[in-house]
C-alpha cells in the first residue's frame, strides 16, 4: 500500500496557508488578561493572553507599537488584541500577531494582588519598624526554594564563592501549582526554628501564575511572623510580589539574594589581619612607653635612696668648699696685693729711709721728736740721729727761716 509521507516543513507550510486563507483569523479581536508580559531589547513585546479557561501567546513587533500601543502594558492588564492568527513555522506553533492592544482595566490575579497589598499595608505589615537587619556575618543560611531549580544553584554558587565556609540548610519547597503556598509556609517555619543567620525565600523567573504561590496572604504572614530575617527572591528583577514587601529585605534575584546573605570571607580575612597587625603595633608602642616610664621612676628612685642623698649632699659641700676656698684665696690675694702696696708706701715714708739719703732724725733729751724750732732753747742739749749712728749736741743758736735770728 502507497502512502503519501510529507516532511515537517511542508506540513508546518501547508499549516501557514490555511491559517492565512482563513478568513475569521486573518481579522479578530481577543479579549483577555495580559500574563508574562517581557519587552524584548529589539522592540517587541512577548505576553500571554488569558481567561480562566484558556491561553494564547501573542507578539507585538517593534514596527506596530508607535500605532498600535498607547499604554505601558504589563501583567494583569485587561486588554483587547486585534490581530491575525499566524503559524511560526520553524516550530510549529501558533500564535497572535497584534496590531493594536486597547487597555480595558485589569484583569483578576492583579486586582486580587492590588487588594491584598493594600489590605496588608494598612494592617502595617510592610512598615519599616518591623524589618529586621541583616547580620553582617552570617554562616548558617536557609533557603526555602525548588531543590532542583536554578535558583538554588544560584544561590549555592554565589554562597560558596563569597564565604567557602557557609552552611546552606535547605528546605525543598513547591514553588508553583497547587499546594505550593503551604509548602512555602513550612519551609519557612522549619527553618525558622533551627536558629539560622538568616533565610532566603524565593525562586527562578515565570509568569504571574508561576509566582502566584508568593502573592497569597498566609506565605506572606508567616514571613512577618518569623523571627529569623528573610531575604525575598521572587523571579526577576520586573517580578514584584507580596512576599518582597513584607521580608525584611528584598534581592531582585536568588543570585543577590545570596550576595547579601554572604560577607566575603576573603576581604573579612585580611580586614582581621590588619586589626591584628594594628593592634601588635599598639601593643609594642605601649610595652616602649612603659618601658621608658618604669626606667623614669628607677632613676628617680635610684636618686632618692639615702646614699644616693648623702652622696649628692657631700658633692654638694665639696662644691660649696671649693667655692667659699676660692673666694678666701682671692680675698688673701686682694689684701696681699694691698698690703704690698702699703708696705711700698710706709717704706717709703719709713725715717730710715730719709736718713739714708742724709736727713737726720732730732729729739729732745726726753726723748721727743723735734718737729719745729719752738720746741728748742739755746743751751739745750738734742739727739741727732743719722744713718749710721745719733750725735749728742748742746745748741749755741737758732736761726728761724723767713725771720731774724733770737
Amino acid at each position: 500500500m502507497n502512502k503519501n509521507v510529507y516532511s515537517v516543513s511542508q506540513v508546518n507550510t501547508y499549516i501557514e496557508r490555511m491559517f492565512s486563507d482563513d478568513f475569521m483569523l486573518g481579522n479578530l479581536s481577543l479579549s483577555g488578561e495580559v500574563s508574562n508580559c517581557k519587552y524584548n531589547h529589539t522592540g517587541h513585546i512577548y505576553f500571554t493572553l488569558k481567561d480562566d479557561k484558556a491561553a494564547i501567546s501573542c507578539v507585538m513587533f517593534a514596527g506596530k507599537r508607535a500605532k498600535g500601543l498607547k499604554f505601558q502594558m504589563k501583567d494583569g492588564d485587561q486588554v483587547v488584541v486585534t490581530g491575525y492568527v499566524g503559524v511560526y513555522k520553524p516550530y510549529g506553533t501558533y500564535q497572535v500577531y497584534a496590531n493594536e492592544i486597547e487597555l480595558q482595566g485589569v484583569g483578576d490575579l492583579y486586582q486580587r494582588f492590588e487588594a491584598l497589598k493594600e489590605e496588608l499595608q494598612e494592617s502595617g505589615m510592610f512598615d519599616a519598624m518591623y524589618k529586621k537587619s541583616l547580620p553582617t556575618h552570617a554562616m548558617r543560611i536557609g533557603v526555602v526554594t525548588a531543590p532542583t531549580g536554578a535558583a538554588v544553584h544560584d544561590i549555592i554558587r554565589v554562597s560558596k564563592t563569597r564565604n567557602p565556609f557557609v552552611q546552606i540548610i535547605l528546605y525543598p519547597a513547591q514553588v508553583q501549582g497547587e499546594g505550593a503556598a503551604p509548602s512555602i509556609i513550612s519551609g519557612i517555619q522549619c527553618l525558622d526554628e533551627m536558629d539560622l543567620d538568616v533565610i532566603i525565600v524565593g525562586r527562578g523567573g515565570g509568569s504571574i501564575e508561576d509566582l502566584w504561590a508568593f502573592n497569597e496572604e498566609e506565605v506572606a504572614r508567616a514571613i512577618f511572623r518569623a523571627n529569623t530575617p528573610i531575604i525575598s527572591a521572587v523571579g526577576h528583577e520586573t517580578d514584584v510580589t507580596i512576599a518582597d514587601f513584607v521580608a525584611d529585605r528584598r534581592a531582585a534575584t536568588p543570585s543577590q539574594a545570596a550576595e547579601l546573605a554572604n560577607f566575603v570571607y576573603q576581604d573579612f580575612a585580611n580586614q582581621i589581619t590588619r586589626y591584628s597587625d594594628k593592634l601588635e603595633r599598639n601593643l609594642d608602642f605601649r610595652l616602649q612607653a612603659y618601658q621608658e616610664r618604669l626606667n623614669s621612676y628607677k632613676q628617680r628612685l635610684q636618686l632618692l635612696r639615702p646614699e644616693n642623698k648623702i652622696k649628692a649632699n657631700e658633692e654638694r659641700l665639696s662644691n660649696i668648699s671649693i667655692r667659699l676656698q676660692n673666694l678666701i684665696q682671692v680675698k688673701l690675694d686682694r689684701y696681699e696685693n694691698r698690703l704690698v702696696a702699703l708696705s711700698g708706701r710706709l717704706d717709703g715714708l719709713s725715717p730710715a729711709k730719709k736718713l739714708a739719703t742724709g736727713f737726720g732724725y732730732i729729739t729732745d733729751q726726753a726723748g721727743n721728736r723735734v718737729d719745729t724750732i719752738e720746741q728748742i732753747s739755746v743751751g739745750d742739749s738734742i739727739n741727732i740721729r743719722i744713718k749710721d749712728g745719733e750725735l749728742i749736741s748742746q745748741v749755741t743758736d737758732r736761726r728761724l727761716y723767713g725771720s731774724e735770728k733770737g
